[in-house]
């Protein structure tokens, strides 16, 4: 049995290591805060006791996942890890200072994938000791559940080890993009932020309230999202000489702000945290704040069920 290596317990590291596991890997798992385990341990469980339910992976294997995990309190139990993957706070100091201890443990020709939303690969290959080695990983949440994965080359990474980390995302059910140049935010984020810095602009111009700009994306872009991209949008509702023409009157009057809008900062502090406190655009009852998280998670399964009959990739022989 492979064993895979990951560094964090956070939120999303808990949920690649439950689609490991739940592929058949064995996992050494590390943080430098041991008291995140007993919150992993749960979240681990739930996500494996999901799929089970789901008929997505045997009943077994969801109670005995305990005796392929391992809880390390030092980095040395990673020596025997054919693939490590990192996903600690977003730091680049933080994180180069965990490759450079890492690197005296594990072999010179073990990939290493982080799994930032942002950081250049470039800068994190720049204190790496051995950066042909390092590549960009980054995974959505819920982890165990979405076909999401971003693979992002530095200027170094070898072709090996893309290789490598294809290979294992093919493993674990994933779609991957592969990134070749690493600007900030990559793919999805990019084209997130951009959204979501007009939906503030919208708000700030009193076009509408929250709720309204929420609804009018939910029935419009909503309506396509998870079937086609933006580009085959185009391509079935007229082609790009249409919408050449539109941009040319919509363009001018969109957002191009390089921060973000005053109006968003004094109404949303950074005391809001949406859903874990009850405030952001919506106030949340703790009633509330748990069927939101129920709707979206259900909403998850609802997409990677459609997106598998329309778009079916290759199933791991010992994948869910």
């Amino acid at each position: 049995m492979q064993s895979i290596g990951i560094l964090g317990m956070g939120l999303l590291g808990r949920g690649i290591a439950a689609c490991l596991l739940a592929n058949g890997y064995q996992v050494t798992v590390y943080s430098t805060n041991t008291g995140e385990y007993q919150q992993a341990e749960i979240a681990i469980s739930s996500a494996l006791n999901e799929l089970s339910t789901r008929g997505l992976l045997a009943h077994n294997r969801a109670l005995n996942w305990r005796e392929n995990i391992v809880w390390a309190s030092e980095l040395e139990p990673l020596r025997a890890c054919s693939f490590v993957i990192e996903s600690i706070l977003e730091s680049l100091s933080a994180k180069i200072a965990l490759y450079e201890r890492l690197a005296d443990i594990i072999g010179p020709h073990t990939p290493i994938a982080t799994n930032t939303s942002s950081l250049p690969i470039g800068q994190l290959q720049a204190g790496c000791k051995h950066p042909e080695r390092l590549i960009g990983m980054h995974w959505a949440e819920p982890a165990h559940a979405t076909r999401f994965l971003e693979v992002v080359c530095g200027p170094q990474t070898s072709a090996s080890t893309l290789e490598a980390t294809l290979q294992l995302a093919a493993t674990l059910g994933k779609e991957p993009c592969v990134v070749h140049t690493a600007l900030p935010g990559f793919i999805a984020n990019r084209l997130g932020y951009a959204l979501y810095r007009e939906a503030l602009h919208l708000l700030q111009l009193g076009v509408a309230d929250a709720e309204t700009i929420d609804c009018a994306f939910r029935n419009s872009i909503g309506l396509w999202a998870a079937s086609c991209g933006p580009l085959r949008w185009i391509d079935l509702t007229g082609g790009p000489a249409l919408y050449l023409r539109a941009m040319d009157n919509v363009l001018p009057s969109l957002s191009n702000a390089s921060s973000t809008s005053e109006l968003a900062c004094d109404s949303v502090n950074g005391e809001d945290k949406g859903i874990l406190n009850g405030s952001g655009f919506y106030n949340y009852s703790a009633a509330q704040a748990a069927e939101w998280q129920e709707r979206f998670q259900k909403h998850v399964w609802t997409i990677r069920a459609l997106q598998e009959e329309e778009f079916p990739i290759a199933c791991s022989s010992s994948g869910i």
